[in-house]
């Protein structure tokens, strides 16, 4: 559950969401490095869509950014298409936080997969336009992209190790979500639900439970 700590209730609801056992997650937010620090603190786990809908980092208050960066049991999402977050600021929080707290994920619109074209998202109207989703008025709203995408752009544009990028990719989001003892990562006793990509990184073959669902083995 993504929350703002320095909202009335924030952390009152920080520590009922903790305390259920539910991953709280600090995002949509203007607190303060102080702020965030403490939301930390007291249990958040996830920083939701790192460097977007936050604070700015500023060398004076690294903001929510910073404080997710800085604290070693926090995971950082990154909408990596190239939109949301400049390739160097994914380098640089990659190397800050290593791939094991860093989560690629999408924040894929319903545009995902689709033509260039109108689309909502909710009852809001968004538009996808050559791979960007906006509001009417230019705001980035969510993304077309798929995980698949997401790993290129990292190895290719970013120039992370195709290895950084997988652990980012399916190991860490298992961590995350408690599930790294049975999928995330090829291993004996695992689910073996896994993705075959090309040379260029292409999606060949889909397996579930070790049983081709898309494609073929080579």
């Amino acid at each position: 559950m993504t929350l703002a700590p320095e909202l009335s209730g924030g952390m009152d609801l920080l520590r009922e969401v903790v305390s259920a056992g539910v991953i709280a997650a600090v995002g949509h937010t203007t607190a303060d490095f102080d702020q965030a620090r403490q939301a930390f603190a007291s249990g958040a786990r996830l920083a939701t869509h790192l460097f977007n809908a936050m604070r700015d980092f500023h060398h004076r208050d690294p903001g929510p950014a910073g404080a997710a960066l800085a604290d070693d049991a926090v995971t950082c999402e990154l909408i990596n298409d190239g939109f949301h977050v400049h390739e160097e600021a994914v380098r640089i929080a990659v190397n800050a936080a290593g791939a094991e707290r860093i989560a690629l994920i999408t924040d894929a619109t319903p545009a995902a997969g689709m033509t260039d074209g109108d689309f909502h998202l909710g009852p809001v109207p968004v538009f996808a336009r050559d791979g960007r989703v906006t509001l009417s008025d230019g705001t980035i709203a969510g993304s077309t992209l798929t995980m698949d995408a997401a790993v290129r752009h990292a190895v290719h544009c970013v120039g992370l190790p195709i290895t950084t990028a997988a652990i980012a990719a399916a190991t860490t989001p298992a961590t995350v979500l408690g599930i790294a003892d049975r999928t995330g990562s090829i291993h004996p006793g695992k689910d073996a639900d896994l993705v075959v990509l090309s040379d260029r990184l292409r999606v060949e073959t889909v397996l579930r439970r070790g049983a081709v669902v898309h494609g073929n083995l080579p």
